[in-house]
């Protein structure tokens, strides 16, 4: 049985991908620290489960990482370990560069020390893939998209501690020959997203009638990925991804942050409509700009369609219906995310 070591798989990304890794048969050695984004409610159909190991823990922990490699024998180490929210960098910036960077450095050395304690076969098929963002490319004009050969330029301190890590799996690579791969996404939506990021913050606030805070003019741009599509590309390029190399992974998706407010607002008049009446656009908000806020990314992924014959499966329209319809009928996963009960209790082993 194929085992994976699975880094920050309580977090969003991390836990789908945990999910759908279990689903088909792989077992998982999940490693999360369970900060205030590592939510185990995510987790729990797969609690007391045979091919789910659950170690709370930190990347930085060199020697609790290195046990978990010699216990298990991981024919990968897949790391999401990560902070990840841009508001959150701008505010307090050193807990990124000590989770992206530094944790990702140690990751690296206990990757390294273990791929060298093997031989033949277990040696040459180990691959270490690092899971990074479009983020790190910076922000583009209103053409073109961002390939695999697009310099590094980024503005917020998230995207930096993202693109050092970048650059230090790209070493190791270079420098001792550590088997690695690397992906760099768009944004992600989906089941289990964490309620201050934009989709389900929205989500939230329309079916509480409360006002919906529009960054500036509404206007920037993102390309949008269904988190399943994210994992299952994942997936395609752990098993088939050439060693050394680095695939964008986009949904094909661009869409205006305003649009996509307003996508919803239109979804919610149809499944939830608010008791007086009123069309959640309404409740729409433009607020004061955030520092440093990139006005447009966009993923040109056809090097991973075209080398792995992977592309998305849901549109924007199919991914986002999907989404409200999981939030609408999961408000007890919510609710416990914002009345911080989740972190109050810890998944079992």
């Amino acid at each position: 049985m194929k085992t994976l070591l699975v880094t920050g798989g309580a977090g969003f990304i991390g836990a789908n991908f945990v999910l759908q890794a279990v689903g088909d048969g792989l077992r998982v050695i999940n490693l999360d620290k369970l900060t205030y984004a590592g939510n185990p409610d995510t987790l729990e159909s797969l609690r007391g489960h045979d091919r789910h190991v659950f170690v709370q823990g930190d990347i930085g922990d060199h020697t609790l990482v290195a046990e978990l490699l010699q216990a298990h024998q991981p024919i990968a180490i897949v790391n999401f370990a990560a902070e990840s929210h841009v508001d959150r960098s701008i505010d307090g910036p050193a807990a990124f560069v000590h989770t992206n960077v530094v944790g990702t450095l140690g990751m690296l050395e206990a990757a390294r020390n273990y791929w060298r304690s093997m031989s033949g076969h277990d040696q040459d098929s180990f691959r270490f893939l690092h899971i990074s963002t479009d983020e790190v490319y910076g922000s583009l004009g209103d053409e073109g998209s961002f390939t695999e050969t697009t310099p590094y330029a980024p503005n917020s301190p998230y995207s930096a501690s993202k693109a050092a890590s970048d650059h230090l799996v790209r070493a190791f690579h270079h420098t001792y020959g550590l088997p690695t791969l690397t992906t760099n996404c768009s944004n992600n939506y989906g089941p289990f997203q964490f309620p201050e990021k934009l989709i389900p913050l929205v989500i939230q606030k329309a079916m509480a009638g409360e006002q919906l805070p529009v960054y500036g003019d509404g206007l920037n741009v993102r390309d949008w990925l269904f988190v399943a599509d994210h994992c299952s590309a994942i997936r395609r390029v752990l098993d088939g991804g050439r060693v050394g190399e680095t695939y964008n992974v986009g949904g094909n998706a661009e869409r205006t942050n305003i649009t996509v407010v307003k996508t919803i607002c239109a979804l919610l008049d149809a499944k939830r409509p608010l008791p007086d009446g009123r069309k959640h656009e309404s409740l729409i908000t433009y607020v004061k700009d955030r520092p440093g806020h990139d006005r447009r990314y966009a993923i040109d992924s056809s090097k991973l369609q075209r080398e792995l014959s992977w592309k998305p499966l849901h549109t924007f329209e199919s991914g986002i219906e999907a989404t409200v319809d999981w939030y609408l009928t999961n408000q007890s996963w919510v609710q416990r995310v914002l009345d911080g009960s989740y972190r109050m209790e810890r998944l079992g082993v």
